[in-house]
């Protein structure tokens, strides 16, 4: 068994966007208190299709190994903007 846990933490929104918009915000919030929050791999889901689910941030691989921290979907060049990339 892995020594590590992962939380699945539900919280409802009303439609798709404000999901993706409270989880961006979550994860960068709870990214700040631990270096153990991985905001790359977040997702969000309708209640009731929970096996569909939809990326909050690229994630893409940047030179450098960085990683893309706009959120999904975006248009614009990928980027580091955001300093969320847990350092530990």
């Amino acid at each position: 068994m892995s020594d590590r846990w992962v939380i699945h933490l539900p919280i409802t929104a009303p439609d798709l966007l404000r999901a993706r918009v409270f989880a961006r915000t979550a994860a960068r919030l709870l990214a700040r208190l631990s270096a153990r929050v991985e905001p790359g791999g977040v997702t969000v889901s309708a209640e009731d299709e929970q096996n569909v689910r939809h990326w909050v941030f690229c994630d893409r691989l940047l030179s450098g190994r960085a990683r893309c921290t706009l959120p999904a979907d975006h248009i614009s060049p990928c980027s580091r903007r955001d300093r969320w990339i847990s350092r530990g």
